[in-house]
C-alpha cells in the first residue's frame, strides 16, 4: 500500500490587523480647533484699550470695568455650563456660545456709549465664553480618557495659547491700520466658523459611537441626561466649600487669573506703549508668549501624569512671582534680550498651572471634579477681573503699572505657599511609567 505525501505548505499568520487611532483623539483635535477658534475674543480687549479711550474719551478704569464684566462672567459661567453640558450635551451648549460671543462681538462695531460696551463685551461676550472655558476642556477630558489625562488637559488648555498666537498679531493689525471695528468683526466672524466643526464632528460620549473611553478597561454606558442643572451646580458647590483643597485650590487660581489674564493679557500692551513701545511690537510679544504657552502648558500636562501636581503648582507660582518682580525694569521703547527672557519665561508658565490644578479637582472631587473645577476656575476669572478693573484704576492714579506689578508678584508668592497646604488627595493621582 502506497501512501501519497504531498509537501506541506507553510503556513501563513493572519495578517496583522492595523490599529486605529482612538476617536477620543479626534474629539479632542475638534476640542482644539474649537478653542482655537474661539480664542479670537481673548486676543481684543487689551488692544482696545486705548483706541476706545482715544475715540470716546472712557477713562482705562471704565474700559477696565467691561473687561472685568467680561472675565467674571467667564469664570462664573463655567460651572453652570459643565452642568448644562451634562443636561443637553456638548455639542449644544458649546454651538449656542459660539453664535452668543458672536453677536456680542459684532454690536460692539455700532455703540456709542460706554453702557453699550459693558452690554455687548463684558455681559454677551462674557456669558458666551464662559460655556466655553476650561470646564469644557474637562469634561471632554473626563468623559473621553482614563489614561493621558493630564498630556490632553495640557494639550486643549494649550488651545488658547495657540489661538492667541494666530490672532494677536493679526487683530493688532487691523486695529492700528484699520481701526479696532474690523478687528471686532473678525472676531465674530471666528466664533461663527467653528459651529459647523462643533456641530458636525465633536460627540458627546464614547458610547454615542460604541467606544471605550480612551485607555478604559471596561464599556462606559453613556448616563442619562442630569435635569436640574442650576440645582447640582449649586449643590456641588455647597459640598465643595466645606472642604480645605476647595479653598487653597480656589484662592491659588484665582492669583493665577489675576497675574495672566488680568494683568498681562489685559494691560501689558498698554503698559508696553506708555514707555514707548509700539503697539504692534507689544502685541506681537504676547503673541510669542503664547507660543511658549503652548510648550509650557502640554509639559506641565506631562509632569502632571509623573509628579505631584502639589509640588508643580508650587514651582510654578513661584517662579511666576519673582518674574513679575522684575518686569518694571525691562520695560522700555524696544524688545532687547532681557525683556525676551521675560517673555519666554513667562510664556512656559502662562498657564502650565491648569493640568495639576485639573488633577488635584479630579482626584478630589471624582465624577464631580468638571463642575468643582469650574467654581475654581469662577475664583480665576474674578481675581483676573478685579486686576483688570484695578489696573485701569491704578494707571489712571498713579501714572504707571508699577504697583500692580509688584503686588501680583507678593501674591504669586503666597499662593506658592498655599499650593504646599493641600492635602494630599484620598486617592493617589496616577503616575506613569
Amino acid at each position: 500500500m502506497t501512501q501519497t505525501s504531498e509537501a506541506a505548505a507553510p503556513v501563513q499568520a493572519p495578517p496583522a490587523r492595523r490599529r486605529r487611532v482612538h476617536r477620543a483623539w479626534f474629539v479632542a483635535a475638534v476640542t482644539f480647533v474649537t478653542i482655537i477658534g474661539a480664542a479670537a475674543f481673548r486676543s481684543l480687549p487689551g488692544l482696545l484699550i486705548d483706541p476706545l479711550h482715544q475715540e470716546f474719551g472712557w477713562s482705562r478704569g471704565t474700559i477696565g470695568a467691561a473687561v472685568s464684566i467680561n472675565l467674571a462672567l467667564y469664570g462664573l459661567t463655567a460651572p453652570f455650563a459643565a452642568a448644562l453640558m451634562d443636561r443637553f450635551g456638548i455639542r449644544r451648549v458649546v454651538a449656542v456660545a459660539l453664535t452668543v460671543i458672536a453677536v456680542g462681538s459684532g454690536l460692539t462695531v455700532w455703540m456709542t456709549a460706554a453702557w453699550q460696551l459693558l452690554l455687548c463685551w463684558g455681559l454677551l461676550v462674557g456669558l458666551g465664553s464662559g460655556s466655553m472655558a476650561l470646564a469644557f476642556a474637562a469634561t471632554v477630558t473626563g468623559r473621553w480618557f482614563t489614561e493621558r489625562r493630564g498630556l490632553v488637559s495640557g494639550i486643549l488648555t494649550a488651545a488658547s495659547a495657540s489661538g492667541q498666537l494666530i490672532f494677536l498679531p493679526v487683530l493688532s493689525w487691523m486695529v492700528e491700520a484699520h481701526d479696532w471695528r474690523p478687528a471686532a468683526v473678525t472676531v465674530a466672524l471666528a466664533a461663527l466658523a467653528v459651529v459647523p466643526f462643533v456641530w458636525l464632528l465633536l460627540r458627546d460620549h464614547p458610547a454615542d459611537v460604541g467606544l471605550k473611553p480612551y485607555g478604559a478597561k471596561e464599556f462606559v454606558p453613556k448616563p442619562a441626561p442630569v435635569t436640574g442643572a442650576a440645582r447640582r451646580t449649586l449643590s456641588v458647590l455647597a459640598s465643595a466649600v466645606r472642604t480645605g483643597p476647595f479653598w487653597l485650590l480656589a484662592g491659588t487660581f484665582a492669583i493665577c487669573g489675576a497675574s495672566t489674564n488680568g494683568l498681562i493679557q489685559t494691560h501689558f500692551v498698554p503698559a508696553a506703549h506708555d514707555h514707548g513701545m509700539p503697539v504692534t511690537a507689544a502685541a506681537s510679544l504676547l503673541a510669542v508668549i503664547g507660543v511658549f504657552d503652548v510648550v509650557g502648558t502640554i509639559a506641565s500636562g506631562w509632569f502632571t501624569d509623573r509628579f505631584e501636581p502639589r509640588r508643580l503648582l508650587a514651582v510654578y507660582y513661584a517662579l511666576r512671582g519673582v518674574s513679575l518682580l522684575f518686569l518694571p525694569m525691562l520695560l522700555g521703547p524696544s524688545v532687547h534680550p532681557p525683556m525676551l527672557f521675560f517673555i519666554v519665561f513667562y510664556g512656559l508658565d502662562w498657564v502650565a498651572t491648569v493640568p495639576p490644578t485639573l488633577a488635584l479637582c479630579r482626584a478630589h472631587y471624582g465624577e464631580d471634579s468638571a463642575i468643582v473645577f469650574g467654581w475654581v476656575l469662577a475664583s480665576h476669572q474674578v481675581g483676573a477681573a478685579l486686576v483688570a478693573f484695578l489696573g485701569g484704576v491704578a494707571r489712571d492714579v498713579f501714572g504707571s503699572y508699577n504697583i500692580v506689578w509688584y503686588t501680583s508678584g507678593t501674591l504669586c508668592a503666597a499662593a506658592a505657599l498655599m499650593a504646599l497646604v493641600i492635602r494630599r488627595s484620598p486617592a493617589p493621582v496616577p503616575v506613569l511609567p
